[in-house]
């Protein structure tokens, strides 16, 4: 996507490593939202840190640039909130710190494809091209080169002037520690120079880090300090060493405290006319301790399970400190490049429709979020989003994860440890699976601290068989077992505190938490489809681990429950919820003995029960609501067939369309948060095609529109063939995300980067009908679009390539890593198979696919093709 002028003011790009953090490339260059301190941190500027060129000849200056354009209005200052501590400056015009009081380039345009992106700066005053290319390393499959905590950048100059000109790059880096100890110093290790700036100090500390600037160029010059003066010396004088021609001199101070001490490194380089030069620069990052510091119970729980709240990040235990992990950048740049290009390449390669791979792009970059953690095992673990200066919502959260594709299918491995944290640590004595999991890692969960959640608890159980389907390790799946076999069994104990279906009549009634932070007190095709799809998947794994009478149970449960719930929770027109909402006595049948704290002091009569209308609160009752498809769509991108029956499934995704998108949010009133307004189209949460069905005081976030709900719902209208309808509701979400409006790569919830987005990844799996089961070495595809030749991404993480439909042939390329194959899925049987040009003897089984008589591995270059004519 290109982005030029206004449409640039609101871009933030993410740079970094997943659980790492990230700094964001802002749409004019500038170096913002600092995001590398354990902590969200948007907003934030460090120091004056920025890229700068100059231009030369014959020992006299031609023009010096700041490498960005023109700083977006308003420009009166900004307020001082206490709560985010940002620059008390209203009325004080822009601060300094954007240095847009410094000369830089008129006009730039910025083109950003997830993980890549480029902005090209021109101005007449400045002789030559000059452009900034800034990506990190995303390659699906390598989580270790994906969590380095890096920023790269490369800023290429050609001379298209007709006489040779002297040109150098300059990078700036402030220390942003304020301790005694700090330190800035230069050091060479073989080709890679740096500029370290450190705490120095006790490395145990929370707050001991270090940054480091890192390039590979040849003739450099260095300053470690800049100016130490008082006022703003250090910028009088870097720009004053900036203009003047030649390198720069060191100046280096043995005392730094209470300066702002700023470095840099600048290359140097001629070129003749028609030349070109490109410089690399990394800037890398060590922010090693960490510790539950958000919740005021976390050290207590720590004791009380004999841990201590306190660990590294994942990346510490891979790389000592930043001048490593930068040097580290440099020394293998040429390799992360190209492997992060052959993802881009093959992603972008796909011909899905612009607005789609927009959304899937730009919402896979939330992994470089602080979103995301990764804790010094290695376990990923996730916030649902975060807010300007803290997490949103801790404990990778399952009922918000459940509807996150990018992990599981990019990384499956990080993917697999969520799953196996969860059940080593979130279920109770009674086999509830709390739906936020507590840190420091090793904290369990007990019936007097938290709760489970429907969808969350039996979202987890289908994920763990999604797991297993894409990785195809059953030994992993063996260990938890246990664990999941005891989460399906909670619902049917009459003596826990939900009692969701103690008769076992596969229908979840009772008191049900779920991810729109309520609790339903009927039942609802929604959360029920959840515990059907758990059902149906704890069969399979029952049986593969010879529990033939659980097996049994599941399956008979299931029957009962798919029959009931098309039958009383289809209201002629879409799948729906049951209740009666003037029965007080319901609600006061369900109390738990720790609803003082999870109802933060009310009884769940007060929180539930509007004593003024003499209904329960809370409740979809008649509505028409967005997510009641939900549980078929994760069945039908995980291969796990009908929960649903599908004609009833298909009217449901009709009369959401018809009853909950908007053309226009003007004339609507929302109540709740804002993230669709004015003419903005979406997709509401819940409405009520009848209004006298609609409770006084309805289901929460009723009248908003969440992007991950809308991104869920229009991956299944192209799933079921409603692709005009699907787009639809695609388009109205990135409309909004245009680079003025909103961050293109923040879609926000409950703050921002927020993971609920990543169902957009899912939007793959929908077009091309992506098959997968590597406990059979099968994959296959069926693409949504027939008229049309076809190409399409896949990844199962260990290997990814591309799909490819052309007349009557079917083509299956890996770009990285290998698959073995025994068994091909495709909409038209094949007549012939070949492996590169070998053919392949095959058979076709009952369920079409075809079979090869024996495995064969597709290797990194290697291609299958299917000939069906």
């Amino acid at each position: 996507m290109i982005y030029k002028n206004e449409k640039t003011a609101q871009i933030s790009f993410p740079l970094g490593g997943i659980g790492a953090g990230c700094i964001g490339l802002g749409g004019n260059g500038r170096l913002i939202d600092w995001e590398i301190y354990n902590r969200a941190n948007k907003g934030s500027l460090n120091g004056m840190s920025h890229f700068a060129v100059k231009a030369e000849k014959d020992g006299q200056l031609i023009d010096t640039r700041i490498l960005q354009g023109d700083l977006h209005p308003p420009y009166t200052g900004e307020y001082k909130d206490s709560m985010i501590n940002t620059f008390d400056g209203y009325g004080f015009g822009p601060r300094r710190e954007n240095l847009c009081g410094l000369p830089h380039f008129r006009d730039y345009t910025f083109t950003g494809e997830f993980p890549l992106a480029q902005i090209s700066f021109h101005d007449t005053a400045f002789p030559g091209k000059v452009s900034l290319n800034a990506w990190s390393p995303f390659i699906p499959g390598n989580d270790d080169d994906s969590s380095l905590p890096a920023a790269f950048f490369e800023i290429t100059i050609t001379n298209d002037t007709g006489e040779a000109i002297d040109y150098s790059t300059v990078g700036i880096l402030a220390n942003p520690f304020k301790t005694p100890t700090v330190n800035n110093r230069y050091q060479e290790n073989g080709k890679v120079k740096q500029l370290v700036l450190s705490h120095g100090g006790d490395p145990t500390e929370l707050e001991y880090g270090d940054l480091s600037l890192s390039t590979n160029a040849q003739d450099i010059s260095f300053q470690e300090y800049w100016f130490h003066g008082g006022w703003f010396d250090d910028l009088e004088v870097y720009w004053h060493d900036l203009n003047a021609p030649g390198k720069f001199r060191n100046r280096h101070y043995n005392s730094a405290e209470n300066q702002r001490n700023t470095g840099l490194i600048a290359a140097h380089f001629r070129l003749e006319p028609g030349q070109s030069q490109t410089v690399n620069y990394v800037i890398s990052w060590n922010i090693p301790n960490r510790k539950n510091d958000w919740n005021s119970d976390a050290d207590k729980m720590a004791a009380d399970n004999q841990i201590t709240n306190s660990w590294k990040n994942y990346y510490a235990t891979l790389w000592d400190d930043s001048a490593v992990s930068g040097n580290y950048a440099l020394s293998n740049f040429t390799r992360l490049k190209n492997e992060t290009m052959l993802f881009h390449d093959t992603l972008f390669s796909s011909t899905l429709p612009e607005a789609v791979m927009d959304g899937i792009s730009a919402n896979i970059s939330i992994l470089k979020s602080p979103t995301c953690l990764r804790l010094e095992d290695g376990t990923f673990y996730g916030w649902e989003g975060v807010s300007s200066h803290a997490g949103s919502c801790e404990g990778s959260c399952t009922h918000v994860w459940n509807y996150a594709m990018a992990l599981p299918f990019l990384f499956p491995a990080l993917e697999r440890s969520m799953r196996s944290a969860h059940y080593h640590y979130s279920i109770d004595e009674n086999g509830g699976n709390h739906f936020r999991l507590m840190l420091p890692l090793g904290i369990k969960a007990t019936t007097e601290f938290f709760r489970p959640c429907v969808d969350g608890q039996y979202g987890e159980v289908m994920k763990a068989w999604r797991e297993w389907k894409i990785s195809g390790d059953t030994e992993w799946l063996r260990k938890l077992w246990p664990a999941i076999k005891k989460t399906v069994e909670y619902a049917w104990n009459d003596k826990n505190f939900d009692r969701w279906d103690p008769e076992r009549s596969g229908v979840i009634t009772g008191r049900q938490h779920h991810t729109l932070d309520m609790e339903l007190f009927g039942p609802s095709a929604w959360l029920n489809g959840h515990y059907l799809g758990a059902l149906k998947a704890a069969a399979e794994m029952a049986d593969l681990f010879g529990d033939k009478d659980f097996a049994a149970t599941c399956r008979d449960i299931f029957r009962k429950g798919k029959t009931r719930t098309d039958k009383e929770l289809f209201n002629g027109e879409y799948y729906c919820q049951n209740v009666d909402l003037d029965d007080h006595e319901l609600i006061k049948s369900f109390i738990r003995p720790n609803d003082a704290i999870i109802l933060s002091g009310d009884s769940v009569e007060k929180a539930y029960w509007d004593a003024e209308h003499q209904q329960i609160k809370y409740q979809i009752s008649g509505g028409c609501e967005i997510d009641m498809h939900l549980p078929q769509w994760y069945a039908s991108i995980y291969g796990l067939g009908e929960i649903f029956d599908p004609q009833k499934n298909r009217r449901t995704l009709e009369a959401i369309f018809r009853n909950n998108f908007r053309e226009s949010m003007r004339n609507v009133a929302n109540q709740w948060r804002n993230y669709c307004i004015n003419d903005e189209a979406g997709v509401q949460m819940c409405t009520w095609p009848k209004p006298e069905d609609k409770p006084v005081i309805p289901i929460p976030y009723a009248s908003e529109t969440m992007h991950g709900f809308e991104w869920s719902f229009a991956g299944h209208l192209i799933l079921c063939g409603m692709i005009e309808e699907g787009m639809k509701v695609v388009r109205a979400i990135r409309d909004r995300y245009d680079g003025q409006k909103r961050n293109p790569w923040n879609e926000f919830e409950c703050g921002s980067n927020y993971a609920r987005s990543m169902a957009s990844y899912a939007m793959l799996n929908a077009f091309s009908g992506f098959r997968f089961d590597t406990t059979r070495n099968m994959i296959g595809f069926n693409p949504a679009v027939t008229n049309t030749d076809f190409r399409c991404f896949w990844s199962l993480g260990v290997a990814w390539g591309e799909y490819q439909r052309t007349g009557q042939k079917e083509s299956i390329r890996v770009k990285y890593g290998s698959l073995p194959l025994r068994r091909l899925s495709f909409a038209a049987s094949p007549c012939r198979l070949l492996h590169e040009e070998r053919k392949l003897a095959f058979t076709l089984n009952d369920n079409g696919e075809a079979v090869m008589e024996e495995t064969i591995v597709l290797k990194s270059g290697e291609e299958l093709t299917a000939v069906t004519q």
